[in-house]
């Protein structure tokens, strides 16, 4: 099996630990965290012989681990990971990929100068909706794609080092949105246009709304509104789709509820009567979200094989990211991906 070191063993670890303890082909060999309090508990309630410690580098050295788990947080990224990169393991982490582009440079270097995975969970893409939608679209169920619209409303209440994160509901969240609407479209970011702003009433220190405008290669747009900020009716964590083909629209609602119409191209006149499609069948995907993601990057680290998720991949999506929050500090100027 696989000898796993855990690093960070604050909330998400649970969302990892669990599918994790449930596997035959991995062992937990440590789990690392500043509060041994917490990492003790971690252990008790999942990974009974592993050991405990504070010093990540010292456990690595001792133990031996093929793989580091970073489920640090985002500003603590790049040094676990290149530490641990640069001592022979892969590593698999949290989103987001880097709290900076620098620093998110600096890890796909290490993985490059290395010859291991490092790769960022985007658990989203390993739900049953998404690829049901992935499906239609490759399909050309609604035609040529020319543009993606996601809106992401609701209220969270986190507490604890969120509440005062800088651009938290981009870095944190709408890293998420940008990776699915990449993943569905297999969008190539071009452009970035974008505000953000704390609503009166937030219970966030920083701007914890925005709205974006993502240029693409080929003329394509993909657009983003949200807030965490948003009490009462929400979205779907997976945040409310609307895409637009060339001879249709398709509607997702983030979670199971798919609808699509498409019209008669040789119908005439000034608005013309769509009709229903039958969306894509149903799927049981026999592992899905964290669980999805994780074998899928356990696969790949057996096979020789880079993941989907892998780090020279997903530093495009944040590269959308990192583009929105110089175009918000820049009052909605267009940034180029490639500045990024």
């Amino acid at each position: 099996p696989l000898r796993l070191l855990i690093v960070g063993c604050g909330g998400i670890a649970t969302a990892w630990l669990e599918p994790l303890s449930l596997r035959t082909d991995v062992v937990i060999v440590g789990l690392a965290d500043l509060d041994q309090q917490r990492a003790r508990e971690r252990r008790d309630a999942f990974a009974a012989q592993a050991e405990i410690g504070s010093d990540p580098a010292m456990m690595i050295d001792t133990l031996k681990p093929d793989v580091v788990i970073d489920l640090t947080i985002p500003e603590a990224h790049a040094e676990i990971a290149c530490m641990a990169l640069g001592r022979g393991c892969h590593v698999l982490a949290e989103k987001p990929m880097a709290a900076s582009m620098a620093e998110a440079r600096r890890i796909r270097e290490a993985s490059q100068a290395s010859g291991r995975i490092h790769a960022v969970m985007q658990n989203r893409r390993y739900l049953p909706g998404i690829r049901r939608v992935r499906q239609m679209l490759d399909a050309q169920a609604i035609g040529p794609l020319a543009e993606i619209h996601a809106d992401f409303f609701l209220g969270a209440h986190f507490g604890g080092f969120r509440d005062a994160m800088p651009h938290v509901l981009l870095l944190d969240m709408a890293i998420h949105t940008v990776d699915q609407a990449r993943f569905l479209g297999d969008l190539v970011p071009v452009a970035v246009n974008a505000v953000e702003w704390n609503p009166p009433g937030s219970w966030y220190e920083r701007d914890a709304s925005a709205m974006l405008v993502v240029e693409c290669a080929g003329g394509i747009r993909f657009t983003y509104r949200g807030s965490w900020c948003a009490e009462g009716r929400g979205t779907s964590w997976q945040a409310d789709w609307r895409l637009i083909g060339r001879s249709g629209q398709l509607r997702w609602d983030g979670d199971n509820e798919i609808s699509a119409t498409i019209i008669d191209p040789n119908e005439q006149g000034l608005s013309r009567q769509p009709r229903s499609i039958e969306p894509a069948p149903e799927l049981n995907l026999a592992l899905t979200s964290h669980a999805g993601c994780i074998d899928d990057m356990l696969s790949a680290i057996r096979a020789g094989r880079q993941p989907p998720t892998h780090g020279g991949d997903n530093i495009h999506s944040l590269a959308i990211i990192h583009a929105a929050i110089a175009s918000a500090n820049a009052g909605g100027a267009r940034v180029a991906i490639a500045d990024m």
